[in-house]
Order: C-alpha cells, then sequence, then structure tokens
C-alpha cells in the first residue's frame, strides 16, 4: 500500500514528503507533512499517531489488526486532531456499503440477506474484512444479534430463520476481490455487487480522504464523511 500510495500521489495532487518504513523513525518528518498517512503494523500506529498530535497533524489510518485496546488508545488523540480510520478506502466498497445498509432498511426483514465473498487462493482468512463489515453494516440496520450469522451452511440445518445472516466464501485463483450482498424476497431478489480489479483503488481512496481531511475540525471520521454520506 506504501508503494501504491507513492505511485498514485502525484495524480491526486498530493506530494509525499516521506515515506517512512516500519522501524524508521518517523519523527523527523511529521512536523513537516500537512497529513500522516499510516499503511504499517497494528502495533505501530499509537506511536504514529501520538507523534502526529505532537505536531498538531491530522491523520489517515489504513492500518488493521488492531486490539480492541490498541484501538482505544489510537481513537483517544481524535479528541486532539482530525482522524479517519477505516478498514477499506476503496470508494467502490464503501458506496456499497451506504447502499447495503440502505436497501435493509427499505426491504426489511421479509427479503433475507446472504453475503458471498470471492478471493485469491492465498488469502488466509475467511470471510473477508469487507464481508464482515457488510454483516455489520446489516446487523445494524435489522437490529440482529452477532449469534445470527451463519459462516456457511452443512447437514440439516434445518429452515432459515427470518433474522439469520448467511456468510459465504470462496477461494480460487488470483481474484481481487468480489463481494455480493443478496437481498432474497418472494417472487424476486435484489443483488448489489462490488469487484475489485486493482488494489490502487485501496491508494486511491485513502488519497481522497488525505485531501479532505485538511482543515477539518479534531475527531474521529471514517469514509462515509469523506464520501458526504452522513451529511
Amino acid at each position: 500500500m506504501g508503494q501504491a500510495i507513492v505511485r498514485i500521489a502525484p495524480e491526486c495532487d498530493i506530494e509525499v514528503v516521506a515515506a517512512v518504513d516500519v522501524g524508521d523513525d518517523p519523527a523527523a518528518h511529521v512536523a513537516g507533512a500537512d497529513v500522516v498517512v499510516d499503511f504499517s503494523f497494528h502495533a505501530a500506529t499509537a506511536g504514529i499517531v501520538a507523534l502526529a498530535a505532537k505536531y498538531h497533524k491530522p491523520v489517515v489510518i489504513g492500518t488493521t489488526g488492531h486490539t480492541p485496546g490498541e484501538r482505544a488508545a489510537i481513537v483517544t488523540y481524535a479528541k486532539e486532531i482530525p482522524m479517519i480510520f477505516a478498514g477499506n478506502y476503496s470508494v467502490g466498497v464503501n458506496l456499497l456499503y451506504f447502499l447495503v445498509q440502505q436497501a435493509a432498511e427499505v426491504l426489511g426483514p421479509e427479503y433475507n440477506a446472504e453475503v458471498m465473498e470471492i478471493h485469491h487462493n492465498q488469502k488466509k482468512d475467511a470471510p473477508s474484512g469487507t464481508a464482515e463489515k457488510i454483516v455489520e453494516v446489516l446487523r445494524e440496520a435489522r437490529g440482529i444479534s452477532e449469534d445470527r450469522v451463519r459462516c456457511g451452511r452443512s447437514g440439516m440445518v434445518g429452515v432459515r430463520p427470518a433474522d439469520e445472516i448467511g456468510v459465504h466464501s470462496i477461494r480460487g485463483g488470483d481474484i481481487v476481490g468480489e463481494h455480493t450482498v443478496f437481498f432474497i424476497g418472494q417472487g424476486e431478489r435484489i443483488e448489489i455487487t462490488h469487484r475489485a480489479t486493482d488494489r490502487a483503488i485501496l491508494a486511491r481512496g485513502a488519497l481522497r480522504a488525505t485531501n479532505w481531511i485538511v482543515g477539518k475540525q479534531p475527531g474521529l471520521y471514517e469514509m462515509h464523511d469523506v464520501l458526504g454520506f452522513n451529511a
């Protein structure tokens, strides 16, 4: 991601004044930057954000895998500086989240919700983090508890409850990422799909967030704010 951001930044009218890897000391560079962008390692983020707060610089965080304690420590700095904290910076994926929320609320529980995600054969986790976020959006929109999420089905599972959310993972080849949400009712179904063909979409979204956060008030923001969904 760091390499993608450096490569694409000129297209987004952004100058990368310093590129710092894990193990380097970013302190010498933060003071001269307008925004600090963090795609590093979960244990490194808190220190980077503390430096940003010291110099009153906004931060864009794309690092994932933080423990609850690490995340809690990081977001405390949102009282001092503007902070965007997102697990996926793809503009299309974030639009998908928004559309899924709207569809879930409009269609109601009589339309069964199912999620399918497809990724390359080297991906180690399932379901994907994006699929988990989609499930979170569905649960919040419909007031469904976490124990009603079913990852795959096998055997005599019984009749499908109306408040269940099914999640299905497919792995193969070099697929960058595909997510489809099904709303299945009587006599019709709605499908909302996002297909990624290039990981550069994540860098472009992060750079869009970088431009957006300049001049914002301290607080914790997400891509919905960047894209105007929360306006």
